[in-house]
């Protein structure tokens, strides 16, 4: 596989991409120039058909699960479609019998959509057991041995969204999970478009994620794939587009009913707008055969690019660092590098043109399909003189002398 700017970028032209350093690509990609059509389509048909624009919307929102089904390898998948994960997470907790069960089991390396919400049911009175997330080899494993007979749910990351570790073993969680009864949750939003992640051994799992990130699809879109055993729970928190075929029927007080399938964890009135920009999107995918296993292999050499020219700075681990155990594959999208400067190193790049993000002590690089190798190593050549700047040699003369 060789560098594809020159064949991408061009498709990148309002973002700029040739021109700037954009290496926070695990948070927010560039989007193709077809977003901006995919938007103004969203105003023409509301123009045209006022209030009528529903159905076109609707065809819009199926292309938009279509293309999620594609990267999750479910083609029959039940997809509930959200502006955010945290709605639709919200609506998976409320469906969870927390009276006899008020036990919630994740991990202390969750995004902070689990970890807000989460902390403020602690507040509340749920029983919130965090496992550590390193070492992330065997998370699952000991999130398993935390489930027991009082446990509603486990929620967990694919992929730990600060150290870009993947973690293995859900399919066993998934198991252990069913059997005991327990509900699985798995955010899969730092996977999909870096790492494939099939369906396949996980089919009694529930998977929350979006396009923000590595799909390139922008704000507003996000998806609950439901299992299906869904069928059978009633979410507090309904939208009314839940009855939304069934709005002529008969509401009778006290009684809420819910219909199968997505419909049954739907929301309500929402900006069809991000569908038309989606749709598009998973459309210039398909043509240029972005898929998620070309994605995996361009992102595994974009990613060991920058590790190997990191190395090649050879700067002191006490000032920066990244985690060599395993090999690439064991690694999402980005290049966590774990440095107690990590936001002074993240604001010195930024003002010398080079778009990082730091969480905590790592500082993330994500790259893009996009982007050509002169822009990794360039970027990498900076981080070497804002460490400069900070006192820290690099190169040869970085190495410690002994006597």
């Amino acid at each position: 596989m060789t560098d594809l700017s020159p064949w991408l970028a061009p498709h990148y032209s309002k973002f700029h991409v040739s021109r700037r350093l954009l290496l926070s690509g695990h948070s927010h990609q560039a989007w193709p120039d077809v977003a901006l059509a995919g938007q103004l389509d969203a105003f023409h048909d509301a123009a045209l058909e006022v209030d009528d624009k529903w159905g076109k919307a609707f065809d819009k929102a199926e292309r938009v699960r279509d293309g999620f089904r594609l990267f999750l390898s479910d083609p029959s998948a039940e997809l509930a479609l959200g502006g955010s994960t945290h709605e639709l997470v919200l609506r998976f907790l409320s469906a969870l019998n927390l009276r006899d069960r008020p036990r919630l089991v994740t991990s202390d390396g969750e995004f902070h959509t689990l970890r807000r919400q989460l902390a403020r049911l602690a507040e509340e009175g749920v029983e919130v057991v965090r496992v550590a997330a390193e070492p992330a080899d065997t998370l699952a494993a000991r999130m398993a041995d935390a489930v027991d007979d009082r446990t509603a749910a486990v929620l967990v990351s694919a992929v730990l969204f600060e150290t870009s570790r993947i973690v293995p073993g859900l399919d066993a969680l998934a198991r252990t999970c069913r059997r005991r009864g327990v509900e699985l949750l798995i955010d899969a939003y730092h996977a999909l478009g870096a790492v494939p992640f099939p369906t396949a051994g996980i089919e009694t799992a529930w998977v929350v994620g979006g396009g923000y990130k590595y799909l390139q699809l922008g704000e507003g879109n996000c998806f609950l794939r439901m299992p299906e055993h869904a069928r059978t729970l009633r979410p507090v928190i309904t939208g009314w587009f839940a009855e939304f075929a069934e709005l002529a029927g008969d509401h009778r007080a006290g009684s809420v009913g819910y219909p199968a399938g997505a419909a049954r964890f739907a929301g309500s009135t929402y900006d069809p707008t991000s569908h038309y920009r989606a749709a598009r999107v998973f459309d210039f995918f398909a043509e240029h055969g972005l898929t998620p296993e070309f994605l995996r292999q361009v992102s595994l050499r974009q990613v060991s690019l920058l590790a190997e020219r990191f190395d090649a700075l050879d700067a002191p681990d006490r000032l920066i660092t990244r985690d060599r155990r395993g090999s690439r594959e064991e690694y999402g999208g980005f290049l966590a590098l774990r440095s107690p400067h990590a936001a002074r190193l993240q604001a010195g790049l930024a003002a010398r043109g080079v778009r990082t993000d730091s969480r905590g002590e790592y500082l993330r690089f994500g790259p893009a399909p996009y982007l050509s190798d002169a822009q990794l190593v360039t970027a990498m050549d900076l981080l070497g003189a804002e460490l400069s700047d900070l006192g820290a040699p690099t190169g040869p003369e970085a190495a410690p002398t002994h006597p």
